[in-house]
């Protein structure tokens, strides 16, 4: 089969790799823009040409658990993934890149491992993007120790098979909200607020840190006008060096989605696929951009207090949105599409995921390297 591919400077789409049928093997690409496959079910020798490097891939499509042991790891560095299955056992496979912090000219590897068995999807990787971060618009935690990340272990387990559940669970800071497929984690929640007291507090009254999610006006970090420091992917570190996402990864999808629309990018702790922005719309027949069902509240938030930041509701805050129901996508920021229910990226709050329509695994928790909070030199202040 040909599957299409987004960068054709270096082949470096996304593959998925079909468990129950046959493991794709990357055969070389055609110069009509599409990347060719072999779907034989026997063991394959088959070759991965990447520039003018030529290299034997021998895939066995035996191997169902440890998913690509045996296959050549796959370059996706700057790719725009192409395929929209919710299995995350389609994605099984090894991947890499190599990247750059752009404002310190350092050099990373990306490494990401994606296992599966008969029920769950195991990511495991190094928290590097595959994509150059740290552009000039970033503020990174770190300081003058040196405002880059630091590689860092995560194992995340996906299920395969997802269930709405009765009723969804909130975010909270101690629960990651997914990874991507490129091996970085979401993490919607920041930890600041307006709380005027604190010693940390701008003279807005904001504070970047040291709040949870039962504090009132609990900072937007993509909302305020430092995005936390979050450089043009919408991400930037914790101070011990982690990199996650604040919204969508621009650098994995694109405004030029198939038919159908966009790629699944990522998976969600509950184990539903989180897609790109676009989506097919039955009802007029165009594929186009979700649109959020949260606007912002009208008027003002009040006289400013020791517990009211003041000012208009302009999306600061996360309470400064309610949900009307106004757009394409349910409270949790998903919508089905053919039965199958997914997460949109949207332009606008909550830019990924409001809350779990199903139950997030237990992977997703917090540890020692994954705490909350903006850099600190990056609390929001006037």
């Amino acid at each position: 089969m040909s599957l299409p591919f987004k960068n054709t400077a270096a082949c470096k789409s996304l593959l998925g790799a079909t468990l129950t049928a046959v493991i794709v093997a990357v055969s070389g690409c055609s110069d009509s823009g599409t990347l060719n496959t072999d779907t034989s079910t026997d063991e394959t020798d088959s070759e991965v040409t990447t520039g003018d490097t030529v290299t034997d891939v021998t895939v066995d499509e035996t191997d169902t658990t440890t998913g690509g042991s045996d296959t050549e790891i796959i370059d996706i560095y700057n790719a725009v993934f192409s395929e929209r299955s919710a299995d995350c056992g389609d994605y099984v496979n090894t991947f890499d890149a190599t990247v750059v912090d752009i404002q310190n000219s350092l050099s990373f590897n990306a490494d990401v491992f994606i296992t599966a068995t008969n029920t769950e999807c195991t990511i495991t990787s190094n928290s590097v993007p595959n994509h150059d971060f740290n552009d000039d618009t970033a503020a990174f935690a770190g300081g003058a120790d040196g405002a880059t990340i630091a590689a860092t272990d995560t194992v995340s387990t996906i299920t395969r098979s997802p269930a709405i559940a009765a009723e969804p669970t909130a975010l909270s800071q101690q629960v990651k909200n997914g990874v991507f497929l490129n091996g970085v984690r979401l993490d919607i929640l920041s930890a600041g607020c307006y709380r005027p007291n604190s010693p940390d507090a701008g003279d807005d009254g904001n504070t970047g840190i040291g709040c949870s999610t039962d504090d009132p006006w609990l900072l937007d970090p993509l909302g305020t006008d430092a995005k936390f420091g979050a450089d043009l992917h919408n991400a930037h570190t914790q101070p011990g060096g982690l990199y996650h996402y604040h919204g969508g990864p621009n650098a994995m999808f694109d405004d030029n989605p198939g038919s159908d629309g966009s790629p699944v990018i990522g998976f969600a702790a509950d184990g539903f696929p989180i897609y790109g922005s676009y989506f097919h719309d039955e009802n007029s027949g165009q594929v186009r951009k979700a649109i959020s069902g949260y606007t912002l509240k009208p008027g003002s938030r009040g006289e400013r207090s020791d517990t009211n930041p003041g000012g208009d509701h302009d999306g600061t805050y996360n309470d400064d949105w309610e949900f009307t129901n106004s757009g394409d996508l349910d409270e949790c920021n998903g919508m089905s599409i053919n039965g199958q229910y997914g997460y949109y990226v949207t332009d606008t709050y909550p830019w990924v995921i409001k809350c779990f329509t199903g139950t997030p695994h237990a992977s997703f928790g917090g540890g020692d390297n994954e705490g909350v909070g903006p850099p600190p030199q990056d609390a929001p202040a006037q």
